[in-house]
């Protein structure tokens, strides 16, 4: 039997936590777990034996930090290691039935770029090394646990894909909000794992079994993938010097059953669990009927933080990031000018668009890296999905590489050309695929021909693994001041596609070139498109008579509840009278002054535009009534959360290159708090995300931050505290492993330095238990330090 048979054949127990369980054995404060499987392979294989005895189907290699960054040229033999104790307990077991093994890989502790400084063909490289040896030592899986980011989780998976041909299961850790770190919610991970072909998805850690329904319950209503879930015990606290979890097996396994009911069908524990979780998690299970996940039917699309599912609500596709017709747009191009792209996306995000097309074909660039950088900048700054649009495979292709969510494809025809270069993109990355109704024999006259020419697209995509709901058919709206009947016939089809269940898309504003006033014919066509049953368009947000189009159509068909979109469009017409909307996307909207470039996160204009306002305004004014508050209004979106982590570090950089212009003015000791706060990794622990975004904020909040690293031993941070004379210090830990490590640091500078404050954050921590090992201050967010910070500078 092999893994995939397995999972439709009932309930998959995975197993439960492996580094509380390496700390019962003596794991050592700051020692690094997967070293035990050289130094005591028989007790890592032990703890793999009792969660196979205890009822496990698969278990995770102790290599959840396994990788290049952290063990360089000894990691081949860490690795080998570990799948060799976990190998040996499977066979140990296999002969009561089925035992698999899957290497573990976990997050690698970096912010990929622009968030971070690792660049994601770097990600991708050190994950495909972690895969290469595992896949070579014999693993029945992968298994991507643990992942904050959704930008990251892409790069491990496409390491496992296009570095073996195993299962790759992935899970990742959401907050109580129903978000990952860097904002996506379940829709939009379900939307791009599933593009990128995992064999299940799901949940792990942070949060104990009761936490996580809400989040099983929208996982299990979009996937129709097996969905994995992995529970901490509840929560940490310290009982008699030791960590211990609130929730028992007993209760453990029966809000497990529960999660069960839901539809979660891989079941295992995380922090705090033990065999004991596992056992009482199988008696539950036991008295449970399986049932097998269900097809679902959804097209979708996602970006970093949410999906757009293609359902009732027409979408709307912004498209003025193209240089057809748009002389100032081909200059920009011309100029390698972003930031005017960029405007371009955040004025049409403004109006309302759900999705940004991108189209950045000229001759005279080299389209297949511009669009690169293009989406690459867009992404950064913008929470909307893109539509990646191009007649050049490679241009494709690197888009939706680097691209973090599921895309819109433009396009792919009937010309088998198109589909053999176009088809394989979409089956390796994921997509939804633009249609047009064209082949060899060019653009057929009548709606019939154009539905032939579908649905020979649809059945070819079938033989790519691409289901019919990754596909949007654009029947082709052309101009009828060439052709009179062409609008006739371009909505004929949207009908008969329709019908069929075929989603479609048109660009509406071909139907009108060569007229004048184009916008009346244009909303008027789109208009009974939309009444035929048009799924998406691709339109000018800017235009009032689309605008209105839109709007009075959602009204009258029943998709404005209560009116209210409706209202709030009509009110704003009465207040602008018309002028904001009819506003040329060429100017900046409401893109203005250092405060707007700062919100919304364009580091080159927050630079150009603090210089400017230098001119006539003092430092610390600009400081104070402009940079500071625009920090501030971001920072009360995050805690809110409105904003999500990607846009408070763009804010930050444009903060961050707001300050280099002040600083170039400013007389020294005039901008700075002159409080330094030292920040560290705790001993043994190499992730440092969490402590590189709160440098970041301390640093634009006027703090000086000394940054000492990951895995620093207690005895370099009191050094440092001696040595500066700073009163706060900062660390951070994400393992329950490296726990220990920090409350040795905060008893050593309690003892040395009772004077200074300690502030603790990572995603094992909680304000009790913080509390319990004696830290000043417990900083759920960045934002929270930030706070915490200024409080004490007052």
């Amino acid at each position: 039997m092999t893994v995939i048979e397995k999972l439709k054949n009932g309930f998959t127990i995975l197993d439960g936590a492996m580094g509380t369980e390496l700390q019962k054995i003596g794991l050592e404060a700051g020692e690094l777990p997967e070293e035990m499987n050289i130094k005591n392979p028989l007790a890592v294989t032990g703890i793999h034996k009792r969660y196979f005895e205890a009822g496990s189907d698969i278990v995770a290699t102790n290599t959840f930090g396994a990788n290049s960054l952290k063990f360089g040229e000894d990691l081949e033999q860490i690795i080998s290691a570990a799948v060799k104790c976990a190998k040996s307990a499977a066979e140990e077991y296999s002969h009561i039935k089925p035992r698999f093994v899957g290497l573990d890989v976990g997050p690698l502790g970096k912010m990929l770029k622009p968030l971070g400084d690792l660049d994601f063909e770097e990600a991708v490289e050190i994950f495909a090394k972690t895969v290469k040896i595992g896949a070579k030592c014999g693993v029945d899986l992968i298994m991507i646990e643990t992942m904050n980011d959704a930008y990251e989780t892409k790069a491990a998976v496409l390491a496992a894909k296009e570095n073996c041909d195993l299962p790759v299961f992935v899970t990742n850790v959401y907050d109580e909000s129903g978000k990952l770190m860097t904002g996506a919610n379940p829709l939009a991970m379900v939307t791009m794992l599933e593009g990128l072909r995992v064999d299940a998805l799901g949940l792990n850690c942070s949060l104990g079994p009761a936490g996580m329904k809400d989040i099983v319950k929208e996982l299990t209503k979009y996937s129709s993938l097996p969905v994995i879930v992995k529970p901490n015990a509840g929560l940490p606290t310290v009982a008699d010097g030791k960590t211990v979890y609130n929730v028992s097996p007993n209760d453990f396994a029966k809000e497990m059953g529960e999660l069960a009911d839901m539809g979660a069908t891989l079941l295992g524990g995380c922090c705090g669990t033990n065999p004991e979780y596992i056992t009482a998690l199988c008696k539950v299970l036991e008295k449970k009927e399986y049932k097998a996940p269900e097809k679902k039917d959804f097209t979708a699309v996602s970006s970093y933080t949410h999906g757009v599912i293609f359902k009732d609500k027409p979408i709307l596709i912004g498209e003025r990031i193209n240089p057809t017709g748009k002389k100032r747009f081909k200059q920009a191009l011309l100029e390698n000018d972003i930031p005017y792209l960029l405007k371009e996306g955040i004025n049409q995000a403004e109006k309302g668009v759900d999705i940004l097309d991108v189209n950045v074909g000229l001759p005279e660039i080299d389209e297949a890296e511009f669009i690169k950088r293009a989406v690459f900048e867009l992404q950064a700054i913008l929470d909307l999905p893109l539509q990646i649009d191009s007649a050049l495979p490679e241009a494709l292709e690197n888009a939706l590489r680097i691209y973090n969510g599921k895309a819109m494809i433009n396009s792919v025809n009937g010309k088998r050309e198109s589909m053999n270069a176009v088809f394989p993109l979409a089956a390796k990355y994921g997509g939804l695929i633009v249609a047009l109704t064209l082949d060899e024999t060019g653009i057929p006259k009548t709606a019939e021909e154009r539905v032939a020419i579908a649905e020979k697209i649809i059945n070819e995509a079938e033989k790519y693994g691409i289901d019919k709901k990754d596909i949007i058919i654009d029947p082709l709206a052309m101009a009828v001041s060439a052709e009179p009947t062409a609008a006739t016939e371009t909505l004929r089809a949207v009908e008969i596609l329709t019908k069929k269940g075929i989603k479609t898309s048109l660009g509406v504003s071909n139907v009108s070139f060569g007229l004048p006033n184009r916008d009346f014919i244009t909303s008027s066509f789109f208009t009974m498109a939309l009444q035929k049953g048009l799924s998406a368009a691709i339109m000018n947000p800017h235009s009032l008579e689309m605008q209105k189009a839109y709007s009075s159509f959602l009204a009258l068909t029943g998709k404005d509840e209560a009116f209210a979109d409706y209202i709030d469009f009509a009110s704003k017409i009465l207040v602008d009278n018309t002028a904001s909307i009819e506003k040329s996307p060429s100017k900046e909207g409401t893109v203005e002054g250092v405060y707007g470039a700062i919100v919304k996160g364009l580091k080159a204009e927050a630079a150009t535009k603090t210089a400017e306002l230098l001119k006539s305004t003092q430092p610390m004014e600009v400081i104070n009534s402009h940079i500071i508050p625009a920090l501030d209004e971001v920072g009360r979106g995050f805690e809110n959360k409105t904003v999500y982590l990607p846009q408070l570090l763009m804010s930050a950089e444009a903060a961050t290159a707001a300050f280099d212009e002040v600083k170039k003015l400013i007389k020294k000791g005039d901008s700075a708090k002159g409080k330094k706060i030292i920040l560290a990794t705790v001993k043994g622990d190499i992730h440092d995300i969490g402590k590189n975004i709160v440098k970041v904020l301390l640093e634009n909040y006027g703090f000086e931050v000394i940054d000492l690293g990951r895995d620093v031993p207690p005895e370099v941070v009191l050094e440092k505290v001696l040595e500066t004379g700073a009163t706060l210090v900062g660390l951070s830990a994400l393992m329950t492993t490296t726990v220990p490590a920090m409350e040795q640091t905060i008893s050593l500078l309690k003892r040395e330095c009772p004077n200074v404050k300690t502030m603790v954050g990572g995603a094992v921590l909680t304000k009790e238990y913080a509390d319990s090992i004696g830290a000043s201050f417990y900083g759920k967010t960045a934002m929270d330090s930030v706070r915490y910070a200024e409080k004490l500078n007052r």
